[in-house]
């Protein structure tokens, strides 16, 4: 029931996603909890391993509130994995020092993959039971954002067994074998669709796809391996939950020659990455979606000065956001972990104050 929850303090964020008026441009940060924070460093060190803390809600609702106790950001992001719906499906995902995820059971033959099956939500109800903790202990301080891995990124991890660089086994299968990695595919669509509503039901105010590796793909494939299941997840979810409009989000990182075909999925916002003009983008697809991103993460090794240089140049492309458009700015992927805190300071309060400046002037 929505009353569990207190009222919304901060809806910017929402609102921005929605491409209604704000008073300036929210931004919040993907990966904003994790390493680059020395309080996150000092917890993870207490849980030991990094599943033990993604799967101990007290430990998620800790490491997602760190970073708003820190910054002025405009929403919050559930703590967790993109691996965990794979892990759900008896993959077997753990985690070696140095080297990051790995599955103990990949999709490596005809055997293995006709096996999968829908991820049981119940393997994952230590996510559900974070999303309401941290709901609760935000206490309507600004809205929580459920994610989950697209299906394409997803099955990359499954059949690899662990990341790649170049995805030779997975586009080995994809061009040999289409009708296994369709049903990857479909398995995983269906997963993360039931993994994100349940994630609503909980109390995800906003959910977010991360297709991490659809630019790895050759223009068609993308369409056919990645586009199309991310639409089918779009088909499937929930976009309204105790009378509020649940929004979308949708991120191919290296996606920016298909942004319009993004924009047609159904989502209510798009992801850019680094590479993408923001002021083109939103040309290109008017007010059809908002737009969230972009700013180059290594732009916070710099100083000050020109931090608040790049902010204000990203703000500029974009322009005065006007009635049907929104812009959430974020960075152009995830923050660096060498990232100084300082530097966040200094993103956080320039896109702030230019952008409620640049709203005060003549259009």
């Amino acid at each position: 029931m929505s009353s569990q929850f207190a009222p919304l303090k901060n809806d910017t964020f929402l609102r921005a996603l929605m491409r209604q008026e704000t008073d300036y441009t929210p931004l919040w940060l993907m990966r904003q909890a994790g390493r680059y924070l020395p309080e996150y460093r000092e917890v993870r060190k207490g849980a030991g391993s990094f599943m033990s803390l993604a799967k101990n809600p007290d430990f998620a609702t800790e490491v997602t509130i760190q970073p708003l106790d820190r910054f002025a950001l405009d929403a919050a992001i559930l703590f967790s994995d993109i691996l965990t719906v794979p892990d759900a499906m008896g993959l077997g995902l753990y985690f070696e020092e140095g080297e990051g995820p790995k599955f103990e059971r990949p999709l490596r033959d005809e055997k293995a993959v006709m096996a999968l099956q829908v991820a049981d939500m119940a393997n994952l109800q230590y996510v559900f039971d974070a999303v309401t903790q941290i709901r609760t202990t935000l206490n309507g301080r600004v809205p929580l954002i459920g994610f989950s891995g697209s299906p394409w990124t997803l099955a990359c991890y499954m059949v690899e067994g662990q990341g790649s660089r170049e995805f030779h086994t997975v586009k080995s299968m994809m061009y040999k074998r289409p009708d296994l990695m369709d049903h990857i595919l479909r398995t995983n669509a269906t997963s993360v669709a039931a993994y994100l509503n349940a994630q609503i039901d909980a109390g995800a105010q906003a959910v977010m796809i991360f297709d991490s590796w659809g630019g790895a793909l050759a223009d068609g494939a993308y369409q056919r391996f990645s586009l199309q299941y991310m639409q089918d997840v779009m088909r499937q979810l929930k976009r309204n939950k105790d009378g509020q409009h649940i929004p979308a989000i949708v991120f191919t990182k290296g996606g920016g020659l298909w942004l319009e075909q993004i924009a047609d999925i159904g989502a209510d916002a798009v992801g850019l990455d680094w590479t993408v003009n923001l002021g083109q983008a939103r040309a290109r697809v008017g007010s059809k979606v908002a737009l969230q991103g972009n700013l180059d993460p290594a732009v916070l090794f710099a100083g000050p000065d020109q931090i608040r240089e790049q902010v204000t140049a990203a703000l500029s492309s974009y322009g005065k956001p006007s009635a049907g458009h929104g812009h959430v700015f974020n960075l152009g992927h995830g923050i660096s972990q060498f990232t100084p805190p300082e530097s966040v300071t200094v993103l956080v309060e320039t896109v702030h104050e230019v952008s409620r400046k640049m709203r005060q002037t003549e259009a």
